[in-house]
C-alpha cells in the first residue's frame, strides 16, 4: 500500500523526519501504513493499537506535559527506575506499538506541524467534538485538500449529524442510554435487582473494533481509487448494532427484552449451576448438547421429555427445568462435573476471576500476555496479547506503550540537508 510522501522540495523548512525503511515494521501485514492518532482515552486509542499491533506505524499526537487523559487515569500506576509514579495502567492497555510526540494543536505551529504529519501518512484517527478540529485545520476537509488519498476516522459519542450529535459521549452513558443497562443485572424483584453496566467499558471497545474495520475497508479503496474518505463512527450507534440478537427479539417479537440476570433470552439451559464448592457455567446451545447434558447427569430420560426436548420449549420452561438440574450438579465438586460434562461434549467453564484468566493451561499455550520493557520504568509492561492470529503475517509487539513524548526527536527533528 503506497504511502503519501512530501517531496524533498516541499519539506525543506518542515519540522518532520523523512520516513525511511528502517523506521517501517517489515514483517506485519500493514507494512507501510502510516497513522496519525489524536484520539485518547480509549476507543480511538484501542482502534490504533490494532492497526499497530498488525505493523501500521502509528504517530500518537499529545499534550505537551499531559498527554493522553487516561495517563493520569489511576491508581493503579507503574512506578519508573527512580521509584516515582509513571503512568497509570489504564493508559497501558490501549498504546501498546505506537511513538508518542508532544504537539499543541492549538498553537499555529502545532497545527502546522500535525498538518505535516497528516501529508505523510494514510490514516488520522480522532475523536474531538463535532467540528472541534475545524479552527485548527485538521478536520477532515482540510487535510483531505492537501492529501486526497487520506482515511480520516472521526469517533463521536453521536455521530457528525442529527439532534444529538453537539454532545459529548462517554461508555458509561451510552450503554445506559444505548439499552444496554436495561438488560444486564438481575430481574426486577430478585436481590440487588437494578440496571448494570459491563465491567469493561465495552462501547469503547466495540467502537475501536468497528473504527479498525472501517479503516481497513477504506484504505483498501483508496489504494484501488487513489480517493480517501471520511469514517464516522458514532458510540451510540455502536451500542445500538451490538444489542444483536436482543435487539431482533424485540423487532420480531415486540416484547421489550428485560433484566435476566445470568439467563439467556433465547437458550436454556445457559447458565450458571451450583457444585459443592462454587458454581460453573453450562452453556447448551442445541437439543443434542441438552440430551448430552441430561445422560452426563445421570437422568437421560430427561432429555427427550416433551417439556424439555426442543430448545424453545426449554425456555417457555426454564422456571422447572433450572431446579431440576440444580439438583442434579450441586452434588458433584466443580472439577468432577466438569470433567464429567468434558467428556460427553456439553460445552461449561469455571467463572475464573481476571489473575485465574492468565493462569489457564490455554491462556499460558496462546502466550495471552505481552511483556515488554520500557527505559523509564521500574519492571516491565504487560499488556493482553491481540487476539489475531495470521499464518503469514503475524502480529508483532515491537514497542511498549510509550513514555510522554518519547518520540519527539524522531519524529520531529529537523531534517538534515
Amino acid at each position: 500500500m503506497r504511502i503519501s510522501r512530501l517531496s524533498p522540495a516541499a519539506t525543506d523548512s518542515c519540522y518532520l523526519t523523512p520516513m525511511t525503511s528502517q523506521t517501517l515494521r517489515p514483517n506485519g501485514p500493514l507494512h507501510g501504513v502510516r497513522v496519525l492518532d489524536l484520539s485518547r482515552v480509549l476507543a480511538g486509542p484501542w482502534a490504533t493499537q490494532t492497526l499497530a499491533d498488525m505493523g501500521a506505524e502509528v504517530v500518537k499526537v499529545e499534550r505537551p506535559g499531559m498527554g493522553d487523559d487516561t495517563r493520569q487515569w489511576g491508581p493503579p500506576f507503574t512506578t519508573t527506575s527512580d521509584g516515582a509514579r509513571g503512568d497509570a495502567a489504564y493508559f497501558m492497555c490501549a498504546n501498546r506499538g505506537k511513538k508518542s510526540v508532544e504537539l499543541d494543536m492549538a498553537s499555529p505551529e502545532g497545527a502546522d506541524a500535525i498538518r505535516k504529519l497528516a501529508t505523510e501518512c494514510d490514516v488520522v484517527v480522532e475523536n474531538f467534538k463535532v467540528g472541534g478540529l475545524k479552527k485548527y485545520g485538521l478536520d477532515y476537509a482540510s487535510l483531505s485538500a492537501i492529501n486526497p488519498r487520506l482515511v480520516y476516522c472521526s469517533i463521536t459519542g453521536f455521530g457528525q449529524d442529527g439532534p444529538d450529535a453537539h454532545r459529548a459521549g462517554y461508555d458509561y452513558m451510552i450503554q445506559a442510554m444505548g439499552g444496554l443497562m436495561s438488560i444486564t443485572g438481575q430481574p426486577d424483584g430478585a436481590a440487588g435487582a437494578e440496571p448494570m453496566k459491563v465491567g469493561v467499558a465495552v462501547v469503547d471497545v466495540f467502537t475501536g473494533l468497528y473504527a479498525s474495520n472501517a479503516i481497513l475497508a477504506a484504505l483498501w479503496h483508496a489504494r484501488a481509487t487513489g480517493d480517501g474518505q471520511h469514517i464516522d463512527i458514532a458510540l451510540f450507534d455502536v451500542q445500538a448494532a451490538v444489542l444483536a440478537n436482543q435487539a431482533t427479539n424485540y423487532f420480531v417479537s415486540g416484547k421489550v427484552p428485560t433484566r435476566m440476570g445470568n439467563a439467556h433470552p433465547n437458550l436454556s439451559p445457559y447458565q450458571p449451576y451450583p457444585c459443592s464448592d462454587g458454581m460453573i457455567i453450562i452453556a447448551v446451545g442445541n437439543d443434542g448438547q441438552f440430551r448430552k447434558l441430561c445422560e452426563a447427569l445421570g437422568q437421560a430420560p430427561l432429555g427427550t421429555n416433551e417439556r424439555f426436548a426442543r430448545n424453545a420449549d426449554r425456555v417457555a420452561n426454564r422456571e422447572l427445568l433450572s431446579p431440576i438440574l440444580n439438583a442434579l450438579t450441586q452434588v458433584h465438586s466443580m472439577s468432577a462435573l466438569m470433567k464429567l460434562l468434558e467428556d460427553h461434549g456439553v460445552p461449561c467453564g469455571p467463572i475464573n476471576r481476571i489473575d485465574q484468566v492468565f493462569d489457564e493451561p490455554q491462556a499460558l499455550h496462546r502466550g495471552l500476555v505481552v511483556e515488554q520493557t520500557r527505559e523509564d520504568l521500574s519492571a516491565p509492561v504487560k499488556t493482553v496479547a491481540s487476539p489475531i492470529r495470521m499464518s503469514k503475517t503475524p502480529v508483532h509487539y515491537d514497542r511498549p506503550p510509550p513514555a510522554l513524548g518519547a518520540d519527539n526527536a524522531e519524529v520531529l527533528g529537523k531534517r538534515e540537508t
